[in-house]
């Protein structure tokens, strides 16, 4: 045991990264300063935390950040419609990321990918009256503006960077197959639960038998931790509902319940949020392959 604590002590975790390279430049002073002990490792672990899970957001935090904003500060009026301007300013985004290389030619192609599956499911859910998108604007596909696919391609850019810059590998993890079957009957059923059955509770059935005995291990700063995948899922969902929240707040879209005034996105669209990001989980799986954790002895 005393063993492999040295070895993961000694062993940076994902080194390759810059974020990794930052961190292990400035974290060790921040550990002295603190006193060093159980304590400082625990707070500077929690801060490579932070910091990584930051860099991770860095797409969908841009873009929520222009939302908001141009909630309170776009000019009535202008040449450019709002939802325009939020289109072109999310392509400069992703350009940037690319050229930066903060993303792969390969993950970006995935979250392409995602970007027009979240665009078709807007379209179809607009028509249905789930909710609307109430200003005007030139580059739009019916009802749904443009910069509404990079709110899903923020959602696969994050969890495309987050495997990486976190090292993840698996225990237990299930069958590829099964898991590209899953998401496909997912996405089937957002649209076909408007004419037929909603199956969402035999889906959430199929998600703790797929990934029910999965443990995702990932490396922080001088530490390998894990915790139940499906814990993760629900995790990121709780964020994408907050982040939601901030999104109606700023009236990027509106839901019909928010017709009369801004109100509480319903916690019940946190099963809708985790069966989507799924989807996103699986779309980056055939980029990023799910690795599988080594035993303890052979690290």
């Amino acid at each position: 045991m005393r063993l492999d604590l040295v070895r993961r002590l000694a062993r940076p975790a994902n080194a390759a990264s810059r974020t990794e390279r930052a961190l292990h430049r400035t974290l060790p002073f921040v550990y002295r300063r603190l006193g060093g002990g159980v304590l400082a490792r625990a707070a500077v672990e929690f801060l490579a935390f932070g910091v990584k899970q930051a860099y991770a957001c860095i797409y969908g935090a841009l873009l929520l950040a222009l939302i908001l904003a141009t909630r309170f500060w776009y000019p009535d009026g202008a040449a450019l419609a709002r939802y325009d301007f939020l289109f072109l300013a999310a392509l400069a985004i992703q350009v940037w990321l690319l050229a930066a290389r903060f993303e792969t030619l390969d993950e970006a192609k995935v979250i392409l990918i995602f970007h027009v599956v979240g665009t078709a499911m807007e379209v179809f859910k607009t028509a249905a009256g789930s909710w609307v998108y109430p200003e005007e604007s030139f580059f739009r596909i019916e009802g749904v503006p443009l910069f509404s696919g990079f709110m899903y391609a923020a959602v696969g850019s994050y969890l495309a960077r987050v495997s990486r810059i976190f090292d993840f590998a698996y225990s237990h993890y299930p069958p590829l197959w099964t898991t590209w079957l899953f998401a496909l009957a997912i996405y089937v059923n957002f649209f076909t639960h408007h004419y037929t059955i909603d199956i969402r509770l035999g889906l959430f059935a199929a998600l703790f038998l797929l990934y029910g005995r999965t443990w995702v291990h990932y490396s922080v700063y001088r530490y390998r931790h894990r915790m139940p995948l499906v814990l993760g899922f629900f995790l990121v969902a709780l964020f994408i509902w907050l982040a939601e929240n901030i999104g109606t707040f700023a009236r990027a879209w509106r839901y019909p319940d928010q017709a009369d005034g801004w109100t509480l996105v319903s916690l019940a669209k946190l099963n809708a949020w985790v069966l989507l990001m799924i989807i996103s989980f699986v779309l980056v799986s055939l980029v990023n392959r799910p690795r599988r954790e080594p035993a303890a002895a052979d690290r």
